[in-house]
C-alpha cells in the first residue's frame, strides 16, 4: 500500500503523468501498427487478396463489440480500483479485479457462443457477397473461438496500469504485437494457411498477452492481486463497474453503428471512391484519437488515486496537465490535415484517383478534430472521478445524438450530398467538444468538493 501512496500521491505529478503516459502511448501506437500490418499481409496473399482483406474487414463491427465488452469491465473498474487504493482500501481495490475477471470470463463464454452461431447471418447483413463470405467466415470463426484471450488482455491491462506499472501494460501490447507480426507471413505464407492463418496469429499473440498479464497479477510485483476469494461476483462490486464502464462500452460499440451509416449514405451519394476515401480518413483519425486516449489512460490512474486521497490540488494539476497535452496534439494534428491532407493520403493508397478524392474530402472531415483533444481529455476526466451517468450522456451526445443524424440529415440541406456526409463530423465534433468542456469545468469544482463516494 506505501508503494501505491508514494507513487501517485506524491511527488511531482506531471513527471508522475509522464511516466505513465509515455508507455501508455506507445501502447496505443504499436496497437494501431498491429492492425494495419496485419491486413498488409492479407491484402497480399496470392489471387484471392483483396476479397480476403474485404472479407477480415466485414468482421471489423463484431470485433468492435467484443472490444466494448471487455471495455466495459476495464474502464469501469480501474478507476474505482485507484479510488479505493486512494481511500486506503486494498482489499475493495482487490475485490474489484477479482470480480471484475470473472466477468470477463462470463462474457467470453456467451459471446463465444453467440457471435459463433450468428457469425454467416451477421457477416451477410455487414454487407459479405459469396465471393468475400468464406474469407470473412474462416477468419472470424478462429478469432471468436479465441476471443476469451481477447477479452482478458483488453479487460485486465487497464488494472496493471491504474496501480502505475505503465511499462508492464506497454508491454503487453508489444509482445502481442511482435509475436502476430512474426507469426502472420509463417501461418500465412509458409504454412499457406491464407486467412486462417492470419487469425490463429492473431489468438495466439493475444494468449501470449493474457499468459502475461495474469502471471503479472498473481505474482509477487503487483500491488494488487487476483485473489480466488474473492472471484465470486458480487452485485454491490461489479454493478457500479458496470455503471462506470457503460459509457466508453457505448462509445465502441456504436463504432459498428456509426462505420455503417457512413458507409451506406457515402455509397448511395458518391459511389465507391467516396467509400474508399472514407477508409483511409478512418485510418488517419486513428493517429489522432488513439495517442490522446493513451494520454488520458496515463492521466487517469493519478487523478483517480488523488481524487479517492481528496488531494484536490493534485487532481486540478493533474486535469490542467492531460488537458494542455490533448488541445496541443490535436491542434497540431488538425494543421497537419489542413496543410497536407494528400500526403497523409498516400501513405494508405498510391492510387492517384483516390488520393486527389481524399485529400478534397479530408479537409471537411478533419475541420474540426482539433476539438477531440477537449472532448476525450474531458470525458475521460469524468470516468477517472467515478461520475458514471454523466460520462455516459457525453458518450451519447457525440455519436448517436448528433453524429448519426447529421450523415443522414446533412446530404438533404447542401447542394452537394457528399461533402453533407463528410461535414457532418466536424460539425459533431465541435458541438459535442463545446458542451462537454462547458459541462466539466461547471461541475469540476463541485465534484473534488463532495469528494470520492466509498467504493
Amino acid at each position: 500500500m506505501a508503494q501505491a501512496k508514494q507513487d501517485m500521491g506524491s511527488g511531482s505529478v506531471k513527471k508522475l503523468m509522464l511516466q505513465l503516459m509515455i508507455p501508455a502511448v506507445v501502447a496505443q501506437v504499436v496497437n494501431l501498427l498491429y492492425n494495419i500490418v496485419d491486413r498488409i499481409y492479407i491484402g497480399h496473399i496470392a489471387g484471392i487478396g483483396a476479397a480476403a482483406l474485404t472479407g477480415v474487414g466485414l468482421f471489423t463491427p463484431i470485433l468492435m463489440l467484443l472490444n466494448a465488452f471487455a471495455m466495459l469491465v476495464g474502464a469501469g473498474g480501474a478507476p474505482r480500483t485507484a479510488i479505493a487504493l486512494g481511500q486506503g482500501d486494498k482489499e475493495q481495490a482487490e475485490k474489484i479485479i477479482s470480480n471484475s475477471f470473472t466477468m470477463l470470463l462470463l462474457f467470453s463464454v456467451v459471446l463465444t457462443v453467440v457471435f459463433y452461431a450468428g457469425a454467416p447471418t451477421l457477416l451477410r447483413l455487414f454487407g459479405a457477397s459469396d465471393a468475400t463470405l468464406p474469407y470473412a467466415l474462416s477468419y472470424s470463426r478462429i478469432y471468436i473461438l479465441g476471443s476469451v484471450f481477447v477479452l482478458l488482455v483488453l479487460g485486465m491491462n487497464p488494472f496493471i496500469t491504474t496501480q502505475g506499472f505503465a511499462k508492464t501494460s506497454m508491454l503487453t501490447t508489444v509482445i502481442g504485437a511482435v509475436i502476430n507480426i512474426i507469426l502472420d507471413p509463417i501461418l500465412i505464407f509458409g504454412l499457406g494457411l491464407g486467412v486462417q492463418g492470419a487469425a490463429i496469429a492473431t489468438v495466439l499473440s493475444q494468449a501470449v498477452g493474457a499468459v502475461w498479464i495474469l502471471h503479472f497479477l498473481t505474482g509477487k510485483k503487483t500491488i494488487l492481486r487476483l485473489r480466488k476469494d474473492y472471484m465470486r461476483p458480487e452485485k454491490k462490486v461489479i454493478l457500479p463497474v458496470m455503471a462506470l464502464g457503460v459509457s466508453t462500452f457505448v462509445m465502441m460499440s456504436t463504432e459498428s453503428l456509426l462505420s455503417i451509416s457512413f458507409s451506406s449514405s457515402l455509397a448511395r451519394y458518391g459511389g465507391d471512391v467516396a467509400v474508399g476515401a472514407m477508409t483511409v480518413i478512418t485510418s488517419a483519425s486513428q493517429l489522432c484519437t488513439l495517442p490522446i486516449q493513451g494520454i488520458c489512460q496515463g492521466g487517469q490512474p493519478v487523478m483517480s488515486f488523488n481524487f479517492g486521497a481528496g488531494k484536490k490540488l493534485r487532481v486540478k494539476e493533474a486535469f490542467r496537465f492531460q488537458l494542455t497535452l490533448c488541445s496541443c496534439y490535436t491542434c497540431l494534428f488538425w494543421l497537419l490535415m489542413m496543410l497536407a491532407p494528400g500526403a497523409v493520403a498516400g501513405i494508405f493508397t498510391s492510387d492517384t484517383a483516390l488520393i486527389d478524392y481524399t485529400t478534397w474530402s479530408m479537409r471537411i472531415y478533419m475541420a474540426g478534430i482539433f476539438a477531440m483533444g477537449f472532448q476525450i481529455a474531458c470525458q475521460q476526466s469524468f470516468m477517472a472521478l467515478g461520475q458514471a451517468k454523466v460520462s455516459l450522456l457525453l458518450a451519447c451526445l457525440r455519436k448517436i445524438i448528433l453524429l448519426i443524424p447529421l450523415i443522414f440529415i446533412l446530404p438533404h440541406l447542401l447542394p452537394n450530398p457528399v461533402f453533407g456526409v463528410f461535414l457532418a463530423e466536424p460539425v459533431s465534433d465541435i458541438l459535442a467538444a463545446t458542451i462537454t468542456t462547458i459541462t466539466f469545468f461547471s461541475r469540476f469544482n463541485g465534484i473534488l468538493e463532495r469528494g470520492a463516494a466509498k467504493v
